[in-house]
């Protein structure tokens, strides 16, 4: 039972943000490239990567505690509270420009969180790779809209 709540406890926060993004009629009124997906996309994808971050960092916290890895731990709490922020400043504050420099410094935040895993458990961080990949595209998304709706 105890590990089905510790995963719950690793899932759960990650989806704080969705609170902010029942509307989506902001990002329908910008100009958007020709790739932008669709809102309903974002409600696909975001899910199925909010569980491989859990499952991974389940892997890791089982493997090798909590108190071993701060090191991970606070890449991790960076990661998470950029990728909270981005809702809140695109969503809430309708700000591309401050929701933009959050998605370039959550893409550098992955990649570190990405090489911090992979020093521990390459499964654990293989489980990281389509968040790194998303997250890459997101930061080509959102510079595009940035620059589309100056």
């Amino acid at each position: 039972m105890k590990k089905v709540i510790l995963f719950f406890v690793l899932f759960i926060p990650w989806f704080l943000s969705v609170l902010f993004t029942r509307d989506t009629s902001f990002y329908q009124t910008l100009n958007l490239p020709s790739f932008a997906p669709k809102p309903i996309v974002f409600g696909i994808v975001w899910p199925i990567l909010y569980l491989l971050i859990a499952i991974s960092s389940y892997r890791i916290i089982k493997e090798y505690g909590i108190k071993n890895n701060k090191e991970y731990f606070r890449i991790l709490i960076v990661n998470y509270v950029l990728n909270q922020l981005y809702t809140l400043l695109f969503f809430v504050f309708h700000s591309l420009f401050f929701s933009f420099v959050d998605t370039a410094f959550l893409f550098i935040s992955t990649l570190f969180l990405y090489y911090e895993t992979k020093s521990m458990d390459k499964k654990s961080a293989y489980l990281l790779l389509p968040y790194l990949f998303w997250d890459l595209f997101a930061l080509v998304l959102s510079t595009s809209i940035y620059f589309m709706n100056l």
